[in-house]
């Protein structure tokens, strides 16, 4: 099989196409053709040499594929060879054949193309684990989403305007916020020109948002403190500004608020299965409906790998970056 790795970290160059064995497959694991491969945030760090693959998994990037069943474990139910589906992995992704265990993987709708499948799994779990599951955002809510046309944006938009809730948005020009508008959201913060707590305060008549989702962290601490409403859940999953969070805790507890890191790739695997079967229930019906779609913005080759990773660290995306393999 073919993988893009890794052996020295650097910068997109770094990326290297080469053959690699093929992986073993457990009793309870399938094996995917894939078809495409999500590009993130952590094969960034991941390829800087500041996020390795957790013990056990493939050492080459990847934490989402789409693609076909080719093989099932002797101990699989879920899925049969031929099957459409999309995983979240803990790594391994940028191959042309992945290994993951059946409670990760997904069947894709007939009407959804495959390779679009791809943007799905690592930005929904991310998004329905932090902003549902753990935060509870409920019809009527506020949500604020900071970067909006990101992956984990485009998914968050949509997901809280099916769930009933009031989408707020920052994103850095008017064409990026036109594009949260036609997913959705309703309160739009340029957050070049504007101060978004600001403008969330006055949106909300003095309420704020119940609920944050934060991929920024750093010095959008205390202004996600000042933005939030009384009981109001601050999500962090990313320090995408790469400073230290500043904020008075008096002005948290006032609020009765919660300021939550997490991340998914860490999670046991019992956790991340649960988070996927939630998805089945509870999104996918969306899915299959055509309510919910992936906001795909660019699909590169697996040969130009590096163009990809520059793009995503440009900040120019809207929505998902893909790479297709054989």
């Amino acid at each position: 099989m073919r993988a893009i790795i890794v052996d020295t970290p650097g910068g997109p160059d770094a990326l290297t196409l080469t053959t690699v064995d093929d992986l073993p497959i457990g009793p309870c694991d399938i094996r995917i053709r894939v078809a495409a491969a999500g590009v993130n945030r952590a094969d960034v760090a991941q390829r800087l040499g500041s996020y390795p693959s957790p013990a056990g998994a493939p050492q080459w990037p990847g934490l989402e594929v789409s693609g076909v069943v080719s093989e099932v474990g002797a101990g699989a139910k879920r899925f049969a060879v031929g099957d459409r589906v999309c995983a979240l992995l803990a790594g391994g992704g940028y191959a042309t054949e992945a290994v993951v265990h059946e409670d990760l993987a997904l069947t894709v709708p007939d009407s959804m193309d495959l390779v679009e499948a791809a943007g799905l799994p690592e930005a929904l779990a991310t998004v329905w684990s932090n902003v549902f599951l753990s935060a509870g955002l409920a019809a009527g809510e506020t949500l604020l989403v900071h970067g909006g046309t990101s992956g984990i944006g485009t998914t968050a938009i949509q997901l809280g305007v099916l769930a009933g809730a009031r989408v707020a948005v920052t994103a850095g020009s008017a064409e990026k916020l036109a594009v949260c508008r036609s997913l959705g959201a309703e309160i739009l913060i340029n957050y070049r020109e504007q101060d978004f707590p600001t403008e969330i305060q006055t949106a909300t008549e003095g309420r704020g948002a119940d609920v944050i989702l934060d991929i920024i962290g750093g010095s959008y601490a205390a202004r996600n403190v000042a933005a939030l409403a009384v009981d109001g859940r601050i999500m962090v999953i990313a320090n995408q500004s790469g400073e230290n969070a500043d904020f008075n805790p008096f002005h948290l507890m006032q609020k009765r608020g919660r300021y939550w890191g997490t991340t998914l790739r860490s999670r046991p695997f019992e956790e991340k299965a649960a988070i996927m079967q939630a998805l089945r229930a509870d999104v996918w019906p969306w899915l299959e409906s055509g309510r919910f779609r992936p906001v795909i913005d660019s699909i590169f080759p697996f040969e130009k790998a590096a163009e990809a990773h520059r793009r995503l660290e440009a900040s120019v995306h809207v929505g998902k970056i893909l790479l297709v393999g054989d």
